[in-house]
């Protein structure tokens, strides 16, 4: 009985120590700015990284509405709404927290097949956000999320 014990507790420390070191590299992508890759164009469609406490880690879908100053861009948000909720969000950012929209879903996937470990961005509360598969459960997906701690059920997209 006891190398049983023993085989489940360093496999435990195991899983632990994979999502540590799995929250450690999310964590550090998601404080970094992004890579000046590309340059963007009047109503190119982007996403935008949000830096604000209880959002770092997500990512908002947006349209460029200008290029203004010197490395920002006047965008205009999709599922974010002014504090009135009478129209889409508008904000000026820097070049640094906007990235490409990704291909779609039929484009890149085939066949839903994710493992254990592997890092995702799900769709929740309006944007993207990081994440990794923490838990396989027959067909059933677990995400945690290191920025926010939460660890949730879902169907992955992407």
């Amino acid at each position: 009985m006891a190398l049983t014990n023993v085989s489940v507790n360093n496999s435990e420390q195991r899983h632990q120590s994979k999502i540590e070191k799995l929250s450690k590299e999310i964590d550090s992508i998601a404080m970094k700015t992004q890579q000046i890759t590309k340059l963007f164009q009047k109503d190119d469609e982007v996403e935008v990284a949000s830096h604000e406490i209880g959002f770092i880690g997500s990512y908002y879908e947006a349209t460029i509405v200008s290029i203004e100053a010197a490395y920002h861009y006047k965008i205009k948000y999709k599922t974010l709404l002014t504090d009135d909720k009478s129209a889409p969000l508008e904000e000026l950012v820097t070049i640094g927290e906007v990235r490409p929209v990704p291909p779609h879903q039929l484009e890149t996937m085939s066949g839903n097949t994710f493992r254990l470990y592997d890092k995702v961005d799900v769709f929740s509360n309006d944007g993207w956000w990081f994440g990794f598969i923490s838990g396989i459960i027959g067909e059933e997906y677990y995400v945690y999320f290191p920025t926010t701690g939460d660890n949730i059920h879902t169907l992955l997209m992407r």
